[in-house]
């Protein structure tokens, strides 16, 4: 049984409509072809996430999103996903958008690296946002 976990991490927050996403990104996965055995998101303000940040990716910036693949198969995602509430909300305000919005594009952009999508070069970036909005308009809520 695929299992999506929802966890808070030195911040108070809950994310609503949770059978719902997990729904919509168990979808996701599967019409990718691949098979969701476990996938954690981690909410988390900027400072945990610049931590984490530095101690595994020795990266000194602050980031919306940090996800680690732990697959041991090919094919099959297990994963950890850490997501900087503080960066959501900042994001939102900047690109004029809710911070629900905001926090299902990152989600769905961290599931979709683990389904091998790239975001370094401008093309990967191009074919990276087609693919969130794509999947972004398959949400039921």
């Amino acid at each position: 049984m695929p299992a999506i976990n929802f966890f808070e991490e030195d911040i108070a927050f809950k994310l609503k409509n949770k059978t719902v996403v997990r729904k919509w990104i168990t979808g996701a996965v599967a019409a990718e072809g691949f098979k969701l055995e476990e996938l954690n998101y981690i909410f988390c303000s900027d400072s945990y996430l610049l931590q984490i940040n530095q101690q595994y990716l020795d990266h000194d910036t602050y980031t919306d999103i940090v996800t680690f693949d732990n697959s041991e198969e090919e094919g099959v995602i297990v994963s950890d996903i850490f997501i900087s509430i503080d960066r959501i909300r900042e994001n939102a305000a900047k690109f004029g958008v809710t911070d629900v919005h905001e926090l299902h594009r990152v989600m769905i952009h961290g599931a979709l690296h683990l389904l091998g999508y790239k975001d370094k070069s401008a093309a990967d970036k191009k074919k990276m946002t087609s693919k969130e909005d794509f999947y972004l308009e398959k949400r039921d809520f």
